[in-house]
């Protein structure tokens, strides 16, 4: 037996599945190369400022990486099928105001409204795929329109009021506001959004390298018309890409305004979108299609909650350039993957 299998052999099966789904989705040169690159500007901004390393501020850091997370998720979804989903925001705004609105306003039930505004955002994407993969439109363009469109109907439908849960609902608000003491009082509390962003992080990572589905999604990312050659039904793929994306967009804006308790229709989840979108290029996620990875994502969201935690805390006259830093991020993601393809081209096969 060679030293491999022997090793293999000795490996318990749970850590062994666990290194798989680590490894599996994108080279460890390039996820090293991430958390490396979230240490340095963690360690600039933790010399740089006394407040970094303080409970208070990496408990909201956790609490947004796990927010944000939950979005670049669904977003990580549709970017490996090749597609693009710029309507993430417009959803966290619909369902942010349309929660509020449903229970204080018109006096639904938690179940209903909660159920309601989560079937909504299946319903959406159901849209988005259904206009993508059947009438042939570009994904762009669906979700460019889903964009103005979602965002119109918040403010119509709430006559551009705020909405908010005032003091009621405190059980509802508890899913994003709770804390769990780890170290006894006075100590770091874990966040309550962390715990459901990590189930649905194992789960999107199970989805993705233990699945079959999750094969068929990274083939149809990475030649389209191959996988439908091999069998592959692309078009239900892409449907269901979008279906997740969306989704996790309404629980996400559900759990933003359950952890505000205040939603303005003009501006409630403005530009999530590319935060979801640069957290999943940081991470590794192809703009081509056909490559992504779960941990990479993970830390690719935590590093852009530190970038922005750096800001306000040593460059507080730079919050005015945000979102320029932003998209220099998503371009620099870019630049970097078309030069990694192509060194990859020019090397020679083994």
């Amino acid at each position: 037996m060679s030293e491999r299998t022997t090793t293999e052999a000795e490996t318990p099966v749970g850590w062994r599945t666990l290194r798989e789904l680590v490894s599996s989705a994108l080279p460890a040169n390039k996820i090293l190369g991430i958390i490396g690159l979230l240490a340095v500007v963690c360690l600039y901004t933790a010399l740089a400022s006394d407040n970094f390393l303080k409970v208070g501020n990496l408990e909201n850091i956790v609490h947004r990486t796990a927010l944000f997370g939950i979005l670049s998720i669904g977003v990580a979804f549709v970017i490996i099928t090749g597609g693009i989903d710029l309507s993430i925001g417009s959803v966290v705004c619909l369902v942010g105001v349309l929660l509020p609105w449903l229970l204080v306003e018109h006096g639904w039930s938690v179940p209903a409204g909660v159920g309601f505004v989560l079937a909504l955002g299946a319903g959406i994407g159901l849209v988005h795929g259904l206009l993508i993969t059947r009438l042939g439109l570009q994904p762009f363009v669906v979700t460019l329109c889903g964009l103005l469109i979602y965002r119109g109907v918040a403010r119509g439908l709430t006559q551009d009021q705020s909405q908010g849960f005032g003091t009621a609902f405190k059980g509802l608000r508890s899913l994003a506001t709770a804390r769990f003491p780890i170290f006894g009082e006075g100590g770091f509390q874990l966040p309550a959004t962390t715990l459901i962003f990590l189930v649905l992080a194992v789960v999107a990572a199970v989805f993705l390298n233990r699945t079959v589905w999750g094969r068929y999604l990274m083939a149809l990312g990475r030649n389209e018309q191959a996988a439908r050659y091999s069998g592959i039904d692309t078009g239900r793929m892409k449907l269901l890409a979008y279906v997740i994306a969306s989704t996790l967009a309404a629980l996400g804006g559900m759990l933003f305004v359950l952890d505000i308790n205040a939603a303005q229709p003009s501006d409630f989840g403005n530009f999530y979108e590319l935060y979801a979108i640069a957290a999943a290029v940081l991470g590794g996620c192809s703009l081509r299609g056909g490559e992504g990875s779960i941990l990479g994502l993970l830390v690719g969201t935590a590093l852009m909650v530190v970038l922005q935690n750096m800001i306000n805390l040593v460059h507080p006259g730079y919050q005015n350039i945000e979102f320029a830093i932003v998209g220099g991020v998503i371009l620099a993601g870019v630049v970097a993957d078309e030069l990694v393809r192509r060194l990859s081209r020019r090397r020679p096969a083994p």
